[in-house]
């Protein structure tokens, strides 16, 4: 009798388990038409509501003198701005050091929630479901004003990053564990028919592939994240609102200081959801094609031969 071998990168999934999983719709159900129709609406309004709020704030500050050129010459000079950037690294070096932290330790807890030991399922459970109720200033004073009580005084970067990193590390975890329970069941029923442990299964096949889907919420949540990095101003951390409190209380110019402050923010934190949208749309036509994420035999394991259809003795 000959067998056909099939490799793992072939339909081996079942085909009860073939669903493709829009990135869109990992955390939440897509809108039917007429869900549609109400957020176009909904959306209209509020960009009237906006456009009227900014024009009536504009047409008060210039009754004010606020728009007066004198008051915003001194933001064309380079040290003012270099001054400003300055922050802005600091805002995004916290950043940075938060997503990492923060996503790697996200990633252990969805895996922990996911176990099936119950004591590591509960004890990940409990972590995620506190730490996602707790405000982060509450976190943040804890290393400012507890721990140092019991002889922890952590540098002044940490004292911002680490109250960060627990905080968003919940948010993290949900994010992960709802890409890893998006996924069709087959696949990790097919790494394990062609010979690989579950841990083999859940680090080669399932975690890249739930990674990439859940992509798009990921950076979406590093915007939430960059715009908790303006509580640092509570630690006196050098990031960018610190550095607007310090330049306003220097030029007096507290309107004028924090307007460029906020574009700032915007303009970076736009960029991050720009790219957030684009993954989105990326990972929704990648899905739509119809592609079948392969699984790929660890090194040195063979694939286990099956016997194909069609073939008889």
């Amino acid at each position: 009798m000959s067998a056909g071998v099939r490799t793992a990168s072939t339909d081996m999934t079942p085909t009860s388990s073939k669903r493709s999983v829009p990135g869109a719709s990992v955390l939440f159900d897509a809108p039917g038409p007429r869900a549609r129709r109400r957020i176009r609406i909904a959306s209209g309004i509020s960009i009237a509501a906006i456009v009227v709020i900014i024009a009536l704030g504009v047409h008060q500050f210039a009754d004010h003198g606020q728009l007066d050129a004198a008051k915003w010459e001194p933001f064309t000079q380079w040290p003012i701005w270099r001054f400003l950037l300055t922050g802005l690294l600091g805002t995004l070096e916290a950043a940075a050091l938060t997503a990492v932290l923060g996503s790697a330790l996200g990633m252990v807890m969805a895996l922990g929630r996911l176990s099936k030991v119950r004591v590591i399922h509960y004890a990940a459970a409990t972590y995620i479901e506190i730490m996602r109720t707790l405000p982060v200033l509450l976190m943040i004073y804890v290393t400012l004003f507890a721990l140092p009580a019991y002889g922890i005084n952590l540098p002044l970067v940490w004292k911002l990053v680490a109250p960060l990193t627990v905080a968003n590390s919940a948010a993290f975890a949900e994010i992960f564990r709802a890409g890893i329970l998006g996924l069709p069941r087959g696949q990790e029923e097919a790494a394990l028919s062609i010979g690989m442990t579950r841990g083999q299964a859940i680090r080669l096949v399932v975690l890249p592939q739930a990674v990439r889907i859940v992509t798009p919420s990921v950076v979406s949540q590093l915007v939430s994240l960059l715009k908790d990095t303006s509580l640092g101003f509570v630690v006196s951390f050098s990031e960018l609102l610190f550095k607007g409190q310090v330049l306003s209380t220097f030029n007096h110019l507290l309107i004028q200081t924090f307007l460029v402050v906020t574009l700032i923010y915007l303009v970076v934190n736009g960029s991050l959801s720009t790219v957030a949208h684009r993954l989105q749309r990326w990972t929704a036509r990648r899905t739509s094609r119809g592609g079948k994420p392969g699984v790929a035999a660890p090194p040195g394991m063979a694939l286990t031969p099956m016997i194909g259809e069609g073939h008889h003795e």
